[in-house]
């Protein structure tokens, strides 16, 4: 029979930071877990047949995978409302200022470290957000140190990844645009099937998704490029291409992050040592 002290303890498995107790964040923490990692994403339009929540709810399971997949790592509750401007011609669509977003994540790490995490990923489940990151990322790492900071910034690499898990998965690949399209509504087949709108399918946008045409849609909001607000085609997506693009962009932020903080730890190593108060005949103030 299970003992009530055995049915109420936290599953082994479980990565999310607000799930556990404090005792077993310590505990976890005493065991080796050294990496936050912090998702990011948007509450905002994704045509007719996907709810707001899709880059809030893709952060959430992208976030567990990838704390699961570094294996040393909590995943830090996601931050909901990003950086969406370019969406605000569509009813519902929530933004905050990129300088706001910015802030939250400093708050987010700055008392990481002094917790006893060595290492913070910072990735999103919404595009838009990218080019906040890429501003934001140099003063971030020098504001959090000595905590290391990843940031993950290639929204172009997910993009690919997506063309890559659809093509393989279902031939598929050419109608991955970049928002609510194929790969966006196999993802949310494959994590909340009952929230999408199969019925209201519309073919969007898919014509060249480059910088060029980005940059339109940030200067002059999605609708102008965009009318229905979709980039690419959702026709033909399934839960087998969304779990297939789940796992390469959980490759993708891992394998980064992985390869970051081995740079990072190399980093220290080769740093000058700092002498003790004993070694230099003193003592600290």
């Amino acid at each position: 029979m299970t003992s009530p002290a055995q049915s109420d303890a936290a599953p082994n498995d479980e990565v999310r930071l607000e799930r556990l107790t404090s005792a077993e964040i310590g505990r976890a923490i005493a065991s080796g877990v050294r990496t936050a990692v912090l998702p990011l994403a948007a509450v905002e339009q994704h045509g007719c047949h996907l709810p707001l929540s899709m880059d809030a709810d893709h952060a959430d399971a992208l976030a567990i995978r990838i704390a699961s997949g570094l294996g040393d790592a909590l995943a830090l509750p996601t931050v909901r409302v990003g950086y969406s401007p370019h969406h605000l011609g569509f009813p519902g669509t929530l933004s905050i200022r990129a300088e706001t977003l910015e802030s939250i994540c400093l708050d987010y790490g700055t008392h990481l470290y002094e917790q006893g995490f060595r290492n913070l990923v910072i990735f999103s489940g919404h595009i838009g957000n990218y080019p906040v990151l890429q501003r934001a990322q140099e003063r971030l790492e020098a504001a959090l140190k000595p905590l290391t900071v990843v940031v993950f910034t290639d929204g172009s690499a997910i993009l690919n990844a997506w063309r890559r898990a659809a093509e393989d998965t279902a031939s598929l690949g050419d109608r991955v645009g970049g928002h609510a399209d194929l790969a966006e509504t196999s993802v949310m087949l494959a994590l909340h099937p009952e929230r999408v709108r199969r019925a209201a399918y519309l073919r969007g946008y898919t014509g060249t998704v480059d910088d060029e045409f980005l940059s339109k849609v940030f200067d002059e909001g999605m609708r102008s490029q965009s009318p229905t607000g979709i980039l690419g085609d959702p026709n033909g997506a399934s839960a087998l291409i969304g779990e297939a693009c789940l796992a390469a962009v959980t490759d993708l932020i891992v394998a980064h992050a992985q390869s970051r903080v081995c740079e990072s730890d190399g980093d220290r190593l080769r740093s000058p040592r700092t002498p003790s108060s004993q070694e230099s005949g003193g003592r600290y103030e």
